[in-house]
């Protein structure tokens, strides 16, 4: 069988699609190792609740610094059904934390934020504050929804504000209570532990919160 010769302008035009798919590979995995970029995106649910480097003698200094109010103890009855189950660590003193009793037997407002939340931080000031004007009638607790344990530390001392918090990197208390995507946002509890409403978006000012939560757990 004769030979089958290839033109010269053949030749380059396998050369050149060759070259092209070369290119699209090269594209495709680049593309690919951004979209697998662990926590430190801020967007995605860390796969556990804190760094290795925060370990309880690295965060032992920033807990003295921030000074936060210890965790609640836990109430009458066994807390909001959605959250049994669900340990997390105290960011204040390092105990372990069953959020569910935690929560129980009275009304509670839980905050999720990050240390490099903006809004977050504009927030927290003002929940402090609500916490102080309403006292022990409700429990306001925040949920620290990354990963750096010892950010959330430092920016709670930055801020002055000393209110109990939970860490909680794989942000399970936002998957178990079907809160949206976004930061900061608080979830209102009655006292039975039902959920009164979820309030994804940030407040200024304690009245605003007070407005807000109030009405909904009775509060007068």
């Amino acid at each position: 069988m004769p030979g089958v010769s290839v033109s010269a302008s053949a030749r380059w035009s396998i050369v050149a699609l060759v070259i092209v798919l070369a290119l699209g590979v090269a594209l495709w995995t680049e593309l690919g190792a951004e979209n697998t970029e662990p926590a430190s995106q801020r967007d995605v649910p860390s796969a556990r609740d804190r760094r290795d480097a925060d370990t309880p003698e690295a965060l032992a200094g920033l807990r003295a610094r921030a000074a936060l109010a210890p965790c609640p103890d836990p109430g009458a009855g066994p807390g909001p059904a959605a959250l049994r189950g669900i340990v997390l660590e105290c960011v204040g003193d390092g105990s372990r934390v069953d959020v569910a009793e935690a929560l129980a037997g009275r009304p509670a407002v839980v905050n999720l934020w990050a240390y490099w939340c903006g809004p977050c931080a504009d927030e927290l000031p003002a929940l402090a504050e609500y916490q102080r004007r309403v006292g022990p009638a409700v429990t306001v607790l925040t949920v620290h929804q990354d990963e750096n344990e010892s950010a959330a530390l430092l920016r709670l001392a930055e801020l002055g504000v000393h209110l109990p918090t939970v860490q909680d990197g794989r942000r399970t208390i936002a998957a178990a209570l079907r809160v949206p995507n976004v930061m900061p946002a608080t979830v209102v509890l009655r006292a039975d532990g039902s959920v009164a409403e979820i309030l994804p978006r940030s407040f200024a000012t304690a009245d605003e919160i007070a407005a807000a939560v109030d009405p909904k757990i009775g509060v007068a």
